[in-house]
């Protein structure tokens, strides 16, 4: 009958239940204001002083968290068999000193008085341990009772029927309570290991997905360098073996040509520098969501010679971090596009809210493509955006015809970061 672990609060009630026991004990022997009299036929007083002292050594047992270490699965039973035995034999000291009277009055001792006594450690032995060990204590105490009140009576005798019936009353109730107490903690524990296993595969998805986040991060690192850092390296060697063919023979030329590969170093590096900055999240760490889309579209129009039109709303709150990061890398990847690819002139960045929902907007007016055309494997933007979207549980509609520019939308339903 040992447990693994003591249920959370067991112990706290336990030891708020054996103070109150102390208090109304303390409370009967200052009522009655009789000295102890440990005599061969214990009075009255005697047996509160015996329960009074059973009740404060408990107390001490169960606030001494040495014991409950150095016990382990065995420290909680001796605990609840104290609490059981002690009012038992209290009882049964009670009874011998008052046989006549019970005798007269049945009812008055024994049985019913020991309920609400012996109902707690019943409580608790329930919350801890399985129907066994409420069974066990159940027929346990009535044997104890039953046994030591037939000593009280010299041995079995006819005036303890009506005893052994509210005995056996009492042990039916007991039985049913403790029933009624195990399964109820038995449906606990399941939620509460259902809740562990959520709580482990909510861990394992976090773990996931950061390592996901981290491998579309490193695949989007690839397709800025190769776009831009590639790009200026393989123009620039062939651009050097056009200079070095010339050098000789057209020296003027070759000049012209390192002239230009300058330029384009220079705005290659540009470039990269661009890249390795958009790479960052610090934009919405330092700006918040509707800044950084801001800061988007003005660096759009203020390196090239685009007319971006942006409608955001005013504020944005209570929004989760991964909706505003993909919403914003989303965004993000749509401007490049539209700076690199598009060759348009017009361009509009909208951002809605709509019954707590968000909707990004993402229009120019380009040369669009044949969506259905596109190598998903190698376009790894497009490809990007639609991860992102799919992870926060957005939805991604990409429409572009060729010559008439490419729209793109992201859907997020219901995107208020819940308390």
């Amino acid at each position: 009958m040992t447990a693994n672990r003591t249920e959370p609060g067991l112990l706290s009630v336990f030891r708020g239940f054996t103070i109150l026991y102390l208090v109304l004990i303390l409370g009967l022997i200052l009522l009655r204001s009789l000295p102890p009299d440990f005599s061969d036929i214990p009075d009255g007083a005697a047996v509160l002083w015996f329960l009074l002292i059973m009740n404060a050594l408990l107390l001490g047992y169960l606030s001494w968290g040495w014991l409950e270490r150095r016990l382990a699965g065995y420290y909680l039973p001796i605990a609840i068999l104290v609490a059981g035995v002690g009012p038992i034999i209290g009882e049964a000291l009670t009874l011998h000193n008052q046989l006549e009277i019970w005798l007269q009055f049945p009812g008055y001792f024994g049985g019913w008085q020991l309920i609400p006594v012996l109902f707690v450690p019943l409580v608790l032995l329930a919350w801890q341990y399985r129907l066994r060990a409420v069974v066990v204590f159940a027929l346990g105490t009535a044997l104890l009772d039953f046994g030591l009140t037939t000593l009280v009576f010299g041995g079995p005798s006819m005036a303890l029927a009506p005893f052994a019936g509210l005995v056996f009353i009492r042990t039916v109730a007991f039985l049913f309570v403790g029933y009624i107490v195990v399964r109820l903690m038995d449906r606990q524990r399941e939620a509460r290991q259902a809740l562990t296993q959520a709580n482990l595969q909510l861990r394992h998805y976090a773990s996931t997905l950061e390592q996901l986040t981290i491998s579309r991060e490193r695949n989007r690192l690839a397709r800025e360098l190769h776009d831009t850092l590639a790009h200026t390296l393989s123009g620039q060697a062939v651009q050097l073996e056009a200079v070095k063919a010339l050098w000789n023979e057209n020296p003027e030329e070759a000049r012209n040509m390192v002239d230009e590969s300058l330029a384009a170093t220079r705005d290659g590096l540009k470039e990269t520098r661009r890249a390795l900055q958009d790479l960052r999240a610090s934009p919405l760490d330092d700006l918040g969501l509707l800044l950084a889309l801001r800061e988007l579209g003005d660096s759009l129009a203020a390196r090239t010679k685009i007319d971006i039109q942006m409608e955001l709303p005013e504020s944005l709150e209570n929004r989760s971090p991964d909706v505003e990061q993909t919403i914003y890398r989303v965004a993000q990847e749509a401007i490049a596009n539209i700076d690199r690819y598009s060759e348009a002139s017009r361009a509009e960045l909208r951002l809605k809210v709509m019954n707590g929902s968000l909707e990004l907007t993402v229009i120019d007016n380009g040369q669009g493509f044949d969506p259905d055309e596109i190598n998903r494997d190698t376009q790894l933007g497009l490809q990007g955006m639609q991860e992102r979207a799919a992870i926060v549980g957005g939805d991604l509609q990409v429409r572009s015809r060729p010559g008439q520019g490419t729209a793109i939308t992201l859907r997020i339903e219901d995107t208020y970061e819940r308390p």
